[in-house]
């Protein structure tokens, strides 16, 4: 006969429901000059401005697909230079081994192919992705986050959240219900 402990949840965050993208914009912008950092937004629909109202201006993939870029155009050209003129050299219609201008185009397609991988596979890292569990899709009308409903959160591992006053903070920023998220 075991005797488990009954393990109460953590708490994960509190998760506020605006009634308009506008009143969640409004929402995110106050929070941020508010201070915190760990929060995220939810909406059926993609709102400008919002990720800058997060406070989310990290622009990582860009310099990620250059990166990837200019790997790729150092990969293809050397490896063309490397087959066409160390390993296998092949004197074709009278032409050098090192005909730098035939190399560019095989370079610019591996330039693309690489810069395209770079960018799916650091989308999809730095987003977390794939994440089948979240704690927000615990609270029943989270579901309505795909259809209607604009939704904001504040994790409690952020260092100014206190549940209380958070609560309070975001009750005054015209939220309809506020309410808490265990992990």
């Amino acid at each position: 006969m075991s005797h488990a402990t009954p393990t109460s949840p953590t708490l994960y965050g509190l998760l506020a429901e605006f009634d308009s993208a506008d009143t969640l914009l409004r929402a995110a912008r106050r929070v941020h000059e508010a201070g915190f950092t760990k929060t995220d937004a939810f909406s059926p629909m993609p709102i400008h401005g919002l990720a800058e109202a997060l406070g989310f201006r990290e622009h990582k993939i860009p310099k990620l697909v250059l990166a990837g870029g200019i790997v790729g155009a150092l990969a293809g050209y050397g490896l063309e230079y490397w087959t066409q003129v160390i390993d296998y050299p092949m004197n074709i219609g009278g032409r050098p081994y090192f005909a730098w201008v035939s190399f560019i185009p095989p370079a610019f397609e591996t330039t693309i192919l690489v810069a395209a991988f770079t960018a799916a596979i650091s989308m999809i890292v730095l987003n977390g992705l794939p994440q089948p569990y979240h704690p927000v899709f615990n609270h029943d009308g989270f579901r309505r986050a795909s259809r209607d409903g604009f939704f904001l959160a504040i994790e409690a591992a952020d260092p100014r959240f206190d549940v209380e006053r958070t609560r309070a903070f975001l009750q005054e920023l015209d939220a309809r219900e506020v309410v808490a998220v265990d992990e």
